[in-house]
């Protein structure tokens, strides 16, 4: 998810990660938004325009930048938490 492209500079900011379309992209913004960290989207191809015409862009991936010195609790925040199947859920139940 980090690796590489790790520590590529782009408008006073270092990469992050790369979404694959529009709504992951803009979760992972809100997500680092909301915790008080700047973030900055590049779109890759005609991804920007699409996203204009189209309303989201499904067809090319965006790159995350953040500033330098929050990247590390950028990574903490928007690191994969698993979801529980609901062969696991129902597991967890009989279990209690």
């Amino acid at each position: 998810m980090f690796g590489k492209k790790e520590g590529k500079d782009w408008r006073n900011g270092v990469y992050l990660t790369t979404a694959m379309n529009s709504l992951e992209a803009d979760i992972l913004e809100s997500k680092l938004r909301g915790e008080g960290i700047p973030v900055i989207k590049r779109y890759k191809g005609a991804g920007n325009a699409m996203e204009i015409i189209m309303g989201s862009s499904y067809s090319y991936p965006i790159e995350l930048f953040v500033p330098e010195d929050t990247l590390e609790d950028a990574k903490n925040i928007i690191v994969a938490i698993p979801i529980l199947s609901d062969e696991d859920f129902y597991e967890e139940e009989d279990s209690e």
